[in-house]
């Protein structure tokens, strides 16, 4: 009977969590997930998952579909896109139906919810937290010895970076002086609170918060932007506000004080009941904690022999068009299919690389479209701006190529090309 191939899994979060539920399911696999924290668990508010990634996770097996579910993740059954100023305000651009189209558009979830459903079932002797990544070595018969900054060691053939944003395992895939290693400032600052539904109804108003029609609404305005949606089966509402910081692009901040007067200037000219939203849910103190968002520029690979990188450890993203957490999960699909298809470390590596040559050109298309839908949501977009016909034909198309995405097809084509490095392999 051959060895079983080893896996380690660094970084604790969505990407890892729906990574090792997909490797679970394979016998030869013996895989276990590290977190630096001491305990796993995830930051941030909610997150949308697509019909793209429902996709994923159903080929995932049921189990990961299950876990959306127990999570409290509220399917929308549609998606608005609102004009909050300019000549039509208040009036709705566009929007995605569930309905009209005859298929899902996106469920709602909360982040830690979701990865608390995702790690339930993983065993307690396949988690390690308080393990933050230090360096790797290899050893003469090409196993990576993982050292941990407690001192601590770990042996296996695999090294997965599901470590975020600041990951670690992508400086070692790239080379730390890589203009790509690390994370860009884009200049969007966000401030995100939770509330409960009742309050929410109140401020925003029946039309805008139903739970019987749940719906996400996306309103654009002249440099700033709202987002409210349900999750938490509807016991929670969800409000983001946004705009922008031309001096913070490409800076090292990634967290700016709001002030309420800066607040209640941005939206003083909106529709009334967003203004009054805005002012009973984020001005009732004199301050707020506002977060920028990063990208990671293109990389040239998202592999190096036997480690590679998935989640936003391999393109972190902004929010704009809610592909982050969808991305994460195809690269979860994609890459436990391949390695479950693998008998040795060696074959494993050829899975990485198949990996790699499917989801790069996907992801990193992915990154540069919502660096460009958030210019335009925040309606400064040159060929839009606050054009309600412009924006009603330049704006619902760009989640085209994101929400109809085949990942079933993606898959298989993923599956036929390493059938023929593993043929290759075995002719030389």
């Amino acid at each position: 009977m051959s060895q079983p191939i080893r896996i380690a899994i660094s970084g604790g979060g969505l990407a890892g969590a729906s990574l090792i539920q997909a490797l679970l399911k394979f016998p030869h696999l013996d895989v276990h997930i590290f977190e630096s924290a001491t305990a796993f668990k995830e930051s941030g508010m909610a997150i949308g998952i697509a019909r793209n990634a429902l996709a994923a996770l159903d080929l995932i097996g049921p189990s990961a579909t299950q876990c959306l579910e127990r999570a409290g993740a509220v399917p929308m059954r549609g998606v608005r896109f609102m004009l909050a100023q300019g000549e039509g305000r208040g009036n709705l651009i566009d929007e995605a139906d569930d309905k009209a189209q005859g298929k899902r558009i996106t469920s709602i979830v909360h982040r830690a919810n979701f990865l608390q459903e995702l790690l339930a079932d993983v065993p307690e002797e396949r988690m390690h937290a308080s393990k933050k990544l230090d360096k790797t070595e290899r050893t003469k018969d090409g196993s990576i010895i993982i050292h941990f900054t407690d001192g601590s060691t770990h042996e296996c053939d695999i090294l997965v970076g599901a470590d975020g944003i600041h990951s670690t395992v992508r400086k070692l895939i790239l080379g730390k002086n890589d203009p790509a290693a690390s994370p860009r400032n884009t200049g969007t600052w966000i401030v995100m609170t939770l509330q409960p539904y009742a309050r929410a109804l109140t401020s925003l108003g029946e039309g805008s918060v139903d739970l019987a029609d749940a719906r996400e609404y996306s309103w654009i305005g002249d440099g700033s932007f709202i987002l409210h949606n349900l999750l938490s089966d509807g016991q929670l509402v969800q409000f983001v506000i946004a705009s922008h910081d031309k001096e913070a692009e490409s800076s090292d901040k990634w967290n700016r004080v709001v002030k309420v007067e800066e607040i209640k200037k941005l939206y003083k000219d909106w529709p009334p009941h967003l203004n009054k939203a805005v002012n009973e849910l984020l001005c009732d103190q004199p301050e707020q904690h506002g977060i920028y968002l990063w990208e990671h520029p293109p990389a040239s690979t998202y592999v190096s022999g036997p480690i590679c990188v998935i989640g936003d450890a391999a393109h972190a993203t902004t929010p704009w068009q809610g592909s982050g957490g969808g991305m994460s999960i195809e690269d979860s699909l994609i890459l436990s299919s391949l390695l479950g298809r693998v008998k040795t470390s060696t074959e494993a590596q050829k899975a990485l690389k198949v990996y790699d040559q499917v989801r790069r050109p996907r992801t990193q298309r992915i990154v540069v479209s919502s660096r460009g839908t958030g210019v335009i949501m925040r309606g400064r977009g040159e060929e839009t701006g606050l054009d309600i016909g412009k924006l009603r034909e330049k704006l619902l198309p760009r989640w085209d190529f994101i929400i109809d995405f085949d990942n079933e097809k993606h898959l298989n084509e993923a599956i036929e090309i390493l059938k023929v490095e593993l043929k290759g392999e075995e002719m030389t």
